[in-house]
């Protein structure tokens, strides 16, 4: 598993159509309780994200933006609409089975007319701190224009919204990941583009080749001698272009990733003990474990396990709209 990848894991679209008949002005859609990460592309016609606290974005036909949650922002058909908030009711999804969902336009008039709006939507309900490494890379808004990799998705997004068949609804949900996918690695390979270091260190032939060993088998008995015999250099080049490249030596980057998957097998495990995490990420000393999770994320394990667990004890809010 490369780096990007294994971020990646577990980041699904569920219950993603939104408005896939007409949205005819006035209107104005409002995510609230969002997700973390949220999709929207536009199939017809046009409008604008409207962030908290961010000056809107003009979104068209072909375009596709992601949004950074958990903040909550609006998609309107012009800034300052004389759409009203009304709550979506029944056909609004919680935030756990991925945001907010609406299989009908707010204003469905049957029959598409010129100024008519197709908006497709995923919400991505991104969980654990896997994930929390690619929300950390992402602005507010990330914005990708048509002309790249991402194209011919679209050209499917539209083919099966049109054509209304069984199994819609999960054809879109894949189709939204595959399409999330493109986007990320549009943006951070765009030209002039600041990715993160992890996620341009995988195009270089030696350091890509550690860091795909270090994702794939991190319980592994890893020193820097028996990452560089893998990757067929030299321990002294390794060591060296994994720090140029990363911005951290190879076992300081392994640990830190151990750490992250250790915390979210404490928050998702609960029947697992601390000694059976710590053998699971690489560790057969529990005391070693506990006192490197505790340097690296700043509480000890079972402080962590208790803090996650409160956490996802409490009431989730439930998503409007507005037309």
């Amino acid at each position: 598993m490369d780096a990007f990848g294994d971020l990646l894991r577990g980041v699904r679209a569920q219950g993603s159509l939104f408005g896939s008949s007409t949205l005819s002005p006035p209107w104005a859609l409002r995510f609230v309780d969002g997700a973390p990460l949220t999709l929207c592309t536009v199939i017809a016609g046009a409008g604008w994200i409207v962030p908290e606290h961010r000056p809107p974005e003009r979104l068209r036909a072909g375009e596709t933006v992601i949004v950074r949650g958990p903040a909550p922002f609006t998609f309107v058909d012009e800034v300052g609409t004389r759409a009203e908030p009304v709550a979506c009711g029944e056909h609004c999804a919680t935030p756990e089975q991925g945001g907010t969902r609406h299989r009908r336009g707010w204003n469905d008039r049957g029959d598409a007319d010129d100024g008519a709006t197709t908006l497709i939507v995923g919400a991505y309900p991104v969980h654990g701190e896997i994930s929390r490494r690619l929300l950390d890379a992402l602005p507010v808004v990330l914005r990708v224009p048509p002309g790249g990799e991402s194209d011919p998705i679209w050209d499917h997004l539209a083919a099966e919204v049109a054509a209304d068949t069984p199994g819609q609804q999960v054809v879109l949900d894949r189709l939204l990941d595959w399409m999330l996918v493109c986007a990320l690695r549009e943006y951070f390979d765009r030209p002039g583009g600041e990715p993160p270091a992890w996620y341009a260190a995988q195009r270089d032939p030696v350091v890509g080749d550690a860091l795909r060993l270090l994702h794939t088998e991190p319980a592994a008995p890893w020193t820097v001698s028996s990452l560089a015999d893998r990757t067929g250099v030299s321990r002294s080049t390794l060591a060296k272009r994994f720090a140029e490249l990363v911005g951290e030596p190879p076992l300081t980057y392994l640990t830190r990733w151990r750490m992250t998957l250790a915390a979210d097998l404490l928050a998702e495990r609960e029947a697992a003990t601390v000694a059976e995490v710590a053998r699971a990420v690489g560790y057969s000393d529990a005391f070693a474990f506990s006192a490197a999770f505790k340097r690296i994320r700043g509480i000890s394990p079972s402080g962590f396990r208790r803090t996650a667990t409160a956490v996802s004890q409490q009431p989730t809010g439930t998503p409007t709209g507005a037309h």
